[in-house]
């Protein structure tokens, strides 16, 4: 049986491995060497790829971006003449709104002073023990 099986092993389409000076270690180590070129191609190629499709999504993006601004620029020249009476009650609206706040800051400017006020004279002589230990650490 086992003679056999060796004559199989000889017979089959693999090369028989010789170890001649060396040779065998340096085609590995050619081997290694040319598969290390490979992955560094793959990977630098990798990177071409990457930089080509930020540029591609970025010119997509741009010329996306260009249409919806156009759009945009019809809507508002379309709606020009209805738009000034528009911009003026809003302007109107804005002002009004500034007003009433202006009249709220102004009644209570007396309340945030006594706030501040109250908050300033409460002062608290207490040590905290975290500090006096830290104290101590530092000065012994």
């Amino acid at each position: 049986p086992s003679t056999s099986s060796s004559s199989t092993l000889q017979s089959s389409s693999l090369p028989p491995i010789t170890m001649n000076n060396g040779s065998g270690i340096q085609e590995l180590m050619a081997a290694e060497t040319r598969a290390s070129q490979i992955v560094a191609e793959a990977r630098i190629g990798r990177g071409d790829r990457m930089k080509q499709a930020k540029a591609d999504a970025k010119e997509l993006i741009d010329v996306y971006r260009a249409e919806k601004q156009a759009e945009f620029n019809n809507k508002v020249l379309s709606a020009g003449g209805s738009g000034g009476s528009a911009s003026a009650k809003l302007q109107a609206e804005t002002n009004s709104d500034i007003k009433a706040m202006e009249t709220q800051f102004d009644g209570n400017v007396p309340k945030a002073i006594d706030v501040l006020l109250s908050k300033c004279c409460e002062v608290s002589l207490d040590v905290p023990t975290a500090r006096i230990r830290s104290t101590q650490k530092i000065f012994g």
